[in-house]
């Protein structure tokens, strides 16, 4: 049954929900904010992506109802992206002994209905994969304890924390065993297994993590790895390790559906992997089916010396969307509607990427529309609140 309002018929919900894909439904001047965007065989309704956050909820690896509620409500909120926290391709691989996994098929199923609330609501899925390397069995921050990230065995952590070489990132964390050839090869297969698991759970887009002193980071780095084998020493040997992941993955993942590399652009040291070797890795990356680079910074020496202000890391992204021609997502400190479109406006980014201003108003993409001035498709159930 159908009603009238200003001479128009309205279908009922969800039939009417259903046949709008939550694109603009005004035409003029429409803010790139707000324009979709092409990625293969997908078209985002809009340029905002939840970016990855880690909740330490999760027991064994599972996601569980708090995911689903954190999730569901930035589908909800109108972001064109929803993306996973850092989820673990191995059990020794996770940040955190509360972190997500999906190194085993019983994960499946538990995500498969996340993806699926998503999807009910006009947005697209990314899970984001993840090995959290010399940065594992580490404490959730809200539990820190005085003088160690570490967590005990009997606290639910583990030993067999590994990294490109045997040294800790600091005093505070576990020291790592060095990998041997054949544990990297058995890495790269978790990356595969995942992304199998991944793609029977309905994700749309994986991101790689490839940033913030992990795993695949902690390889590109001069400031952690010290390898003398083809793993390490020169820039051609420390990106063996990621371009070899990045390769397996993509082969493993559907050809229609797009594949993100998160990475650290800068050190942010003298002395560590810059924003110029960023740019040779994205050449790479776009050369192995990378449809787009997200452009973090940090996380691999203690001796970073990072200047955060708003919008800090947008020239990463700006450059290297210049200067390797690959589509590229900004994230760091972006908060406000007028300051996202610019980064958009002026070809600095194709995608913004955000996080705590999500955890503190869900709802941002709404409030942004009404701020630039944009009419966008609510969920039915929240209409009477429509700015």
């Amino acid at each position: 049954m159908t009603d009238k309002r200003d001479g128009e018929p309205v279908l009922p919900f969800p039939e009417r929900y259903k046949k709008n894909p939550g694109l603009c439904t005004s035409s003029n001047d429409v803010p790139k904010l707000f324009q979709p965007f092409k990625l293969r065989s997908y078209t985002l309704k809009n340029r905002i992506m939840v970016s990855p956050m880690c909740q330490y909820s999760s027991k064994d690896g599972f996601f569980n109802d708090w995911h689903l509620v954190h999730l569901g409500t930035f589908a909800k909120g109108g972001a064109a992206i929803v993306c996973t926290e850092a989820t673990a391709v191995s059990a020794n691989g996770r940040i955190s002994p509360y972190c997500t996994g999906i190194w085993k098929d019983d994960h499946i199923e538990p995500i498969r209905r996340i993806v699926k609330f998503i999807h009910e609501h006009k947005a697209l899925a990314a899970i984001q994969l993840a090995h959290a390397g010399r940065k594992a069995s580490t404490s959730a921050p809200f539990m820190n304890k005085p003088n160690t990230f570490e967590v005990s065995i009997e606290d639910g952590g583990w030993d067999d924390v590994v990294g490109p070489s045997d040294v800790a990132y600091s005093k505070r964390y576990k020291k790592p065993h060095e990998l041997d050839k054949e544990q990297i090869k058995g890495i790269i297969q978790d990356f595969v297994s995942a992304t199998i698991r991944a793609d029977k759970a309905g994700f749309d887009i994986i991101e790689i993590h490839g940033a913030h002193g992990y795993l695949m980071s902690s390889f590109l780095s001069p400031k952690c790895n010290f390898r003398r084998d083809e793993y390490g020493g020169s820039f051609e040997n420390r990106i063996k390790f990621p371009l070899e992941v990045t390769k397996a993955v993509r082969d493993a993942w559907p050809s229609h559906k797009p594949l993100i590399v998160r990475i650290s652009c800068s050190d942010w040291t003298s002395d560590g992997w810059s924003v110029d070797d960023s740019v040779k890795l994205a050449h790479k990356l776009k050369e192995l089916g990378v449809d787009v680079v997200d452009c973090s910074s940090g996380g691999n020496t203690p001796e970073q010396k990072i200047v955060a202000v708003p919008g800090y890391q947008v020239p990463f992204s700006a450059k290297l969307r210049r200067e390797a021609n690959i589509p590229t997502c900004a994230v760091g400190m972006l908060t406000q509607p007028k300051q996202c479109e610019e980064i958009l406006q002026k070809g600095e980014a194709d995608i913004i990427c955000l996080a705590r201003e999500l955890l503190r108003d869900p709802f941002w993409p709404l409030r942004a529309a009404s701020a630039l001035g944009v009419q966008v498709e609510w969920v039915p159930q929240y209409e009477r609140a429509k700015m």
